[in-house]
C-alpha cells in the first residue's frame, strides 16, 4: 500500500508536467501558425518529377517548421514564372537563370536575382526523328523549328546557332502550344523540335517513339555551358526580408536532398497534385534529370545550390553575345549566394 501511494504521489507530477508541455508546445504551434507568412511560388511549368523537390518540401512540413506556409502553382514556362515573381504576384519562382538573365536586361529596375541553383546543367535540347534528314547542326538550316514561344530551348536557340555557325535566319520557327510539340515532330507538321531533355524525351517516348530513332542535340554537347533552373525572388525581397528568403532557401535545400535521397518521394509528390499524371512515367522522367542535371560531381564536392562564379560569368558572355545584351552583368548581380545554407547542410545524400 505503501509503495502504490508512493507511486501516486510521484505520477501527478509527472503528468502535470507533461500536460504543462504539451500546453507550451500547443501555444508555440499555435504562435507559429499565427505568425506564417503566405508565400506563393510559381513553377515554370505543370507538375513534374524533376520540380517536385518544392512539393516535397512542403509535404515534409519544412516549409511550415519555417513559419511559412506556401502555396505552390504550375506555370507557363521560364519566361512567365519571372514575370510572376517581378510583378510581386509570386514571392518566389523556379525558373531558367539565363531567361532571368535577359529580363533584367531588359527590365532595369524590375531585377529578380537567383538565390538557390538547383539544375547544374542546363536541361536545353533539340529533338528530331530518324529519316529526317537531320543529323547534324549544320543540317538545321533551311529546317522547321516547333516550339512554344515561352520555352527556354526556344527562347536560346540563337544561342546555339551561334555557337555552331549555323544561320538562325536560315530556320523557320511555328509557335504551339506546348502539349502539342512532340506530337507534331511525329506528325511531321515540323522539322524539329526544341525542349528540355528529360520533358521532350519522355513525352516522345510515352507517345511510342523508341529512343533509338530520336536524333537529339543538348546544347551543353555544342559548347554552351550554361547553367539551368534556379530558385528567384524580386531584390525587393531580398532587402525588405532577408529572413524569409533565407527560411525558404534552406526548406527547399532539404526538398531537394530528400528527392535525391528517394526519388519515388518525388514522383508521389507530383502525382498526388494531378490525377492525369503517370507516377511511373514522372519517376523515370525524375531520375533521368537528377542523373543528367543534378546529381553532378560540382554538386557533390560543394553542395546543392551553388554555382562557380567564373563558370556562370563565362555563359553570361554568351548569353549577352545571342541576345545582343550590350553590357552583361556581373555573375554577383545575377547569383546571390548568401541565403545558402552552410556547406554541411547542403550535401547530396
Amino acid at each position: 500500500m505503501t509503495r502504490r501511494d508512493s507511486t501516486c504521489q510521484t505520477t501527478a507530477p509527472r503528468r502535470v508536467t507533461m500536460l504543462a508541455g504539451l500546453v507550451a508546445l500547443a501555444t508555440v504551434t499555435m504562435s507559429a501558425a499565427a505568425a506564417a507568412k503566405d508565400v506563393r511560388v510559381s513553377l515554370p511549368w505543370v507538375f513534374q518529377g524533376p520540380d517536385s523537390f518544392m512539393l516535397v518540401a512542403a509535404d515534409q512540413g519544412y516549409y511550415a517548421a519555417a513559419g511559412i506556409n506556401v502555396s505552390i502553382d504550375t506555370g507557363r514556362g521560364s519566361v512567365d514564372a519571372i514575370n510572376r515573381v517581378a510583378s510581386g504576384a509570386y514571392d518566389f519562382g523556379f525558373a531558367d537563370i539565363n531567361n532571368l538573365i535577359e529580363f533584367n536586361a531588359t527590365n532595369p529596375g524590375a531585377e529578380v536575382v537567383a538565390v538557390m541553383m538547383v539544375y547544374d546543367e542546363a536541361p536545353f535540347s533539340l529533338f528530331t526523328l530518324e529519316g529526317s534528314g537531320i543529323e547534324t547542326p549544320a543540317d538545321l538550316e533551311g529546317r522547321t523549328l516547333g516550339a512554344p514561344a515561352f520555352d527556354a530551348s526556344f527562347k536560346l536557340f540563337p544561342a546555339f546557332a551561334t555557337a555552331t555557325g549555323i544561320d538562325f535566319d536560315t530556320v523557320a520557327t511555328v509557335n504551339m502550344d506546348g502539349s502539342l510539340r512532340e506530337t507534331m515532330l511525329i506528325n511531321g507538321d515540323v522539322d524539329f523540335i526544341s525542349g528540355h531533355y528529360h520533358s521532350s524525351y519522355l513525352d516522345l517516348k510515352t507517345k511510342g517513339v523508341d529512343p533509338a530513332d530520336m536524333v537529339v542535340m543538348r546544347y551543353a554537347d555544342h559548347g554552351l555551358d550554361f547553367y539551368g533552373n534556379a530558385v528567384i525572388v524580386r531584390r525587393e525581397t531580398i532587402v525588405t526580408d532577408p529572413d524569409l528568403v533565407r527560411d525558404f532557401v534552406a526548406a527547399t535545400v532539404r526538398g531537394v536532398q530528400d528527392v535525391v535521397g528517394d526519388p519515388t518521394l518525388g514522383a508521389k509528390a507530383a502525382a498526388s497534385r494531378d490525377p492525369l499524371i503517370e507516377e511511373a512515367v514522372e519517376l523515370e522522367r525524375l531520375l533521368l534529370t537528377l542523373e543528367t542535371l543534378i546529381d553532378t560531381p560540382f554538386v557533390r564536392a560543394n553542395g546543392v545550390g551553388t554555382v562557380d562564379p567564373e563558370r556562370l560569368q563565362r555563359s553570361i558572355g554568351q548569353l549577352a553575345e545571342a541576345f545582343a545584351i550590350e553590357t552583361p552583368p556581373d555573375a554577383a548581380a545575377v547569383f546571390d549566394a548568401r541565403f545558402l545554407p552552410p556547406l554541411e547542410a547542403r550535401l547530396l545524400p
